[in-house]
């Protein structure tokens, strides 16, 4: 089963966020194998559409037995347990690409980054993949715990602003989007 989480930081976490650093990859590295996409999310700078150095979350899509499972895995981690994160957003989800953010063809580096959250009710919305497939690096449902409800979309795009990044989603469909600048994630080499 595929999991979205997404911690979002406490305002003044930064700090907290950097001494707990090793402690977040070290919880991460025994979950590789099931990563499908991970890396932090940043404040929107004046000048700056691919986003600032202030981070303000962190991102993880992860391929996870039960919801159990997704429970442990986002409320065990060492940033959690510390309280530099305000709220989790964790929702089963489905890779519609059907790949990893490692395979994304436009590679790590190069170009503005994306996660654009919509969040709805009712009717399900953005179920296929937007013609410009080349251009996201993840993306698929959020769905309730049984895999049955539409509870919103979430997608890890390259774009060359938040606006164009944005129109990935259908923008009356949903109660609210969020975009949020992105970068891969994960311990250096």
């Amino acid at each position: 089963m595929e999991f979205f989480c997404y911690h979002r930081d406490r305002p003044g976490s930064r700090t907290l966020r950097e001494e707990l650093l090793e402690d977040h990859w070290s919880y991460m590295d025994p979950y590789a194998m099931e990563m499908i996409a991970r890396g932090p999310t940043f404040a929107f700078g004046s000048d700056t559409p691919g986003g600032s150095d202030t981070p303000t979350g962190s991102v993880h899509i992860v391929d996870l037995p039960d919801p159990a499972a997704a429970r442990a895995f986002a409320f065990d981690e060492p940033n959690y347990q510390a309280g530099a994160y305000r709220d989790v957003l964790l929702r089963r989800w489905r890779n519609m690409l059907g790949r990893t953010m490692w395979e994304f063809p436009g590679g790590r580096t190069g170009g503005n980054r994306y996660l654009v959250l919509g969040l709805g009710t009712g009717q399900a919305a953005d179920l296929t993949v937007p013609p410009d497939r080349d251009e996201l690096i993840a993306y698929g449902p959020l769905l309730s715990d049984d895999g049955v409800t539409w509870l919103g979309t979430a997608a890890l795009l390259r774009a060359p602003d938040p606006d164009t990044a944005r129109a990935v989603l259908t923008p009356d469909r949903y109660a609210h989007i969020e975009v949020h600048a992105w970068q891969f994630g994960g311990r250096p080499s």
